[in-house]
């Protein structure tokens, strides 16, 4: 009977250590309950010792914890309705709050994210959602967290991932986006037509300073077309040389009675002279003196009669 009785007893006291003893790992907090008290002294990592039938230990995670928060549908302060999705990083700092003064931190925690999503999204605009995150994400931050410090935890981070919209608002989108690019396309076209006309009227005041300069470009695009093997060669008509021909016809001294008469005489009598005196007409209108040959004065008076 003394066998029996010591047996059960070292069971008895084997079981209760048993019971009394907890393991806490390093990234967790201890909160022992005594008779329904929580004691002020947290339990760390490692072997504790619980009273049996008295203590009851709550283990608290101090790691970051990542939270994503459900796609929240909303309309923008501009009336564009949208579709957001986040995600929070929270950690505990203070795991007696966490277990007193809350229920359910994680689901706490979680309520807030979505109702400040909703808020944060109601005053924003569509152009901040897309381009102004790193804002928006902060604002969002410290909306969740003016709550979540009074229940001992901190919100290290929120991240807004992704906007979805309306087909017809990105079709919208691509096409405004579509406009801006032709408009700045056309705007640096203009600007290149500005700076060339500018270099172009400069180009022209040089060359009506020096007139060589026109001859000296004439000859460069004369070497430029000929280094192509062309058969046909195009060269322009100076303006100036009409100008030039009109003012030497202008200087020249006028025939007397006897020279006319002496001119008509050799035309009646079949003779011409070597060069006869005509107009030619320019591009411009102008009309200038040129000495064209006796022959062709004498198909022209033949074709006449």
């Amino acid at each position: 009977m003394v066998l029996y009785v010591l047996l059960g007893i070292v069971v008895v006291a084997l079981f209760l250590l048993g019971s009394s003893v907890r393991v806490i790992t390093q990234f967790e907090r201890g909160v022992v309950f005594r008779y329904g008290r929580a004691l002020p002294q947290l339990r760390a990592p490692g072997l504790t010792v619980l009273l049996p039938g008295a203590d009851r230990l709550h283990k608290v995670n101090m790691q970051i914890i990542t939270m994503p928060v459900p796609a929240q549908d909303g309309i923008t302060r501009d009336n564009v309705t949208v579709r957001v999705d986040a995600v929070v990083y929270y950690r505990v700092f203070d795991p007696m709050k966490v277990i007193v003064d809350v229920q359910n931190y994680e689901s706490a925690i979680g309520q807030v994210a979505q109702a400040s999503l909703r808020s944060i999204i109601g005053k924003s605009d569509l152009d901040d959602l897309l381009s102004n995150r790193e804002r928006l994400n902060q604002g969002l931050e410290l909306m969740i967290d003016s709550p979540a410090v009074d229940w001992g935890v901190h919100i290290d981070r929120v991240e807004i991932k992704d906007v979805a919209l309306p087909e017809s608002m990105k079709r919208s989108m691509s096409r405004q986006a579509e406009a801006e690019r032709e408009r700045r396309s056309r705007v640096i076209t203009a600007e290149g037509e500005l700076q060339a006309s500018e270099k172009l009227a400069q180009a022209a005041a040089v060359m009506a300073e020096h007139p060589a300069a026109l001859q000296l470009r004439l000859l460069q695009t004369v070497v430029e077309v000929a280094s192509e093997k062309n058969s046909t060669l195009v060269l322009p008509f100076p303006v100036e040389l009409l100008r030039f021909l009109e003012r030497s016809t202008l200087s020249a001294p006028v025939p007397s009675s006897d020279q006319a008469g002496g001119t008509a005489a050799s035309a009646a009598a079949g003779t011409v002279p070597d060069r006869a005196p005509s107009r030619v007409s320019g591009p411009d209108g102008v009309s200038a003196s040129s000495a064209l040959p006796a022959a062709v004065v004498d198909a022209s008076s033949d074709a006449r009669s």
